[in-house]
Formats: C-alpha cells, sequence, structure tokens
C-alpha cells in the first residue's frame, strides 16, 4: 500500500509563532490511523500546543510503547528526539532519559492497553517518582491493533465486537495517578480541542509528573450494540450494527460545550457518551475533593473533564534525588568516577 508524503514547501502565508515556525513545521508523517479516529485529533492538540508554546522542536523528546497510540508520535513533531519502546516500557525509558538529560522536554504517549495492563507498574511508578514529563494517554477501551478486545479501561458488563460481555471492573486511571501522587492529573476528550490544548500546554509546563487521560473513539472496534469505550456513562442504541471488515469514512467527532455543563456526544455506532466539564468554581488543589468529584460523576453515568488536580508545590525526580544541575550525559569522567577516597567517604557515611 502506498500513502502519499507531506510536501516540504510550506505556503508563504502561513501564521508563524515567535520563533519564526509555521504549524507545518510541528507535523509529522501522514497519518495510517482509521480515518475519523479520535488519536488523530489528539495528534493535532499536541501539534497546537507546541506551536504555541513555541517549543524548538529539538527540545522535545517524545517516547511511546505499543498500540495505535503509541503510533502517533510518528504524526506529529518530525524534526524532534523520538523512541519507540516495547509494550509497556515507555515510563521506564523515558525515566532513564529525563536522568541523563534533564535539559530535554519529555512527552510520553500511551494507550489503554499499553498503560493499565502490562505497563500498569510502569505507569504507576513514574507517577510517584514524579518524572518530569506529560503523560499523555489515548483511551478506547480496546485493543485496537489487534482486532478489538477489552483492555483494562473497559467497563464491566460493555460488549465487545464479536459479543462477548466483559466480566472485569474498569481501571480509571486518572483516580489511580491521584493515588500514586501524580501532581496534575487531567481528563479530556479528543473532540474537544478547546480544553484539551491548554490542558496540554500546562502539562507540558508543570514541574513533575502531569498526566492527562483522553477519551479517544475507535471507529472501527466500537462501532457496534453494547460497547462502552471507557469508564460509567450512559448507552443509547437506534439499531443494531453488523460486524464488518470494512467500514466507510468516518469525520472526527467534535465537541463545544460551556463550562460546568453536560453534554451528550453521539458516537460513530449511534451510541452516547456523557461529558461534564468542571466549572469555574472548582478547586484543582485539594486532591480529596478531587477524587469525590470523579467518583461522583461516575455514579451519574457522565466523565468528568478538565484540570482534576494541580500541585501547587511539585517537584520533579530531580528535586528529589538532589542531582546536579548539569545533565548527567555532559559530565566526564572526573565527574562521574570521583575515586576510591570519595567511595569510602560515601560508604562510611552509609554504615
Amino acid at each position: 500500500m502506498t500513502y502519499l508524503a507531506k510536501p516540504r514547501l510550506h505556503h508563504p502565508t502561513l501564521p508563524a509563532n515567535r520563533l519564526g515556525y509555521t504549524r507545518r513545521d510541528y507535523e509529522g508523517k501522514v497519518s495510517t490511523l482509521c480515518a475519523g479516529c479520535g488519536h488523530d485529533s489528539i495528534s493535532a492538540a499536541i501539534i497546537q500546543a507546541c506551536w504555541d508554546l513555541a517549543i524548538e522542536p529539538h527540545r522535545l523528546a517524545k517516547l511511546s510503547g505499543i498500540g495505535c497510540s503509541s503510533k502517533t508520535p510518528d504524526y506529529f513533531l518530525g524534526q524532534s528526539h523520538g523512541f519507540n519502546t516495547v509494550h509497556g516500557r515507555m515510563p521506564s525509558v523515558l525515566t532513564g532519559a529525563n536522568l541523563a538529560n534533564r535539559d530535554l522536554i519529555y512527552l510520553g504517549v500511551s494507550g489503554d492497553g499499553d498503560s493499565a495492563s502490562i505497563g500498569l507498574g510502569q505507569f504507576a511508578h513514574v507517577m510517584r517518582r514524579g518524572v518530569n514529563m506529560a503523560y499523555i494517554l489515548e483511551n478506547n477501551g480496546v485493543y485496537g491493533l489487534t482486532k478489538g478486545q477489552f483492555s483494562a479501561t473497559a467497563d464491566k458488563g460493555s460488549k465487545a465486537k464479536r459479543g462477548q460481555v466483559n466480566a472485569d471492573a474498569a481501571i480509571d486511571t486518572v483516580s489511580l495517578a491521584l493515588l500514586m501522587g501524580a501532581t496534575f492529573v487531567a481528563r479530556s476528550f479528543s473532540g474537544d480541542k478547546q480544553q484539551l490544548v491548554p490542558l496540554v500546554k500546562a502539562a507540558i509546563a508543570h514541574p513533575g509528573a502531569a498526566f492527562i487521560d483522553v477519551i479517544s473513539p475507535c471507529v472501527a472496534f466500537n462501532n457496534h450494540a453494547g460497547s462502552t469505550k471507557s469508564y460509567d456513562y450512559v448507552r443509547e442504541h437506534n439499531a443494531a450494527v453488523n460486524r464488518l471488515d470494512f467500514w466507510p469514512n468516518r469525520e472526527a467527532i467534535t465537541v463545544d460545550y460551556s463550562e460546568g455543563g453536560m453534554i451528550e456526544v453521539p458516537q460513530h455506532d449511534g451510541s452516547i457518551i456523557k461529558l461534564r466539564k468542571l466549572d469555574a468554581s472548582y478547586d484543582p488543589s485539594d486532591r480529596i475533593n478531587a477524587v469525590t468529584h470523579i467518583a461522583t460523576a461516575a455514579a451519574k453515568g457522565e466523565v468528568l473533564t478538565g484540570l482534576l488536580y494541580l500541585a501547587p508545590d511539585a517537584e520533579d525526580l530531580h528535586a528529589h534525588l538532589n542531582t546536579c544541575e548539569t545533565a548527567f550525559n555532559r559530565l566526564g569522567e572526573k565527574e562521574l568516577c570521583p575515586g576510591a577516597g570519595m567511595l569510602e567517604r560515601i560508604n562510611a557515611s552509609l554504615r
């Protein structure tokens, strides 16, 4: 199969940020995801956020694991550093890179299967260690690359494409991130660009572990009666959908609703997801209040979106470990190997 390449020439009238970069300078290759996939909307939000922040592309490192979501870094910031790790291991590789070079901006992209199943332990530890990163979870509730099996965020009682009913309880990643000590926790919807772009910008600027769970509809494997994308929401179907090996092109789902408001968003399969946006009076600095709001919304069948928690005194892993200001990869043998005398003094201090 042949895919069209993006032209390298840019139109001379494209607007530029303060560094002189146009939005095209933050793009990557042509996406090979299904037309209408919510993940492409997330990529567009990341591109917009980095352009708005005037980030030099070579100063950003993007890391991912395995899955549809982990393919997406190829579709944005083509001139940045990138590393595609094995399934579920993005957090540990990113942690090592961050320790070696603290001067880069780190963006971790993962999916619900990559983070909530095989990578659950890694997800928990990167949150509690406060690694300075923006962790974006593209959450669709299924394994899209392996034909739509349930992921760990699929709701109990939801139905798969072939009719199986999920008997397992869902893992709520935002609640887990709060429990494990993340200092920036948010949730959004891939089609809500007005909300998602500012959240991505804030996560990049945050000094510590910043986590955004983004609900991202899968047009290929959740377009059937009885399916749920993730978490608790009300499903309504007009007619059963046949099981197909081919699906038509879909338009990306977009929404626009006010702070404090609730909106029912029709999905490609005719089902409904209920989103509630936090209002201006919400206090994101209260961790216990955040947990309560999340649970209350879930009990109503709503998915709470917005900035759920922000620690006002956040620190990153380098502050916890009291590392030197110079990036480790710039230190020479003299600094990294101070000699037997220093080693003896360190050992003596631990006796």
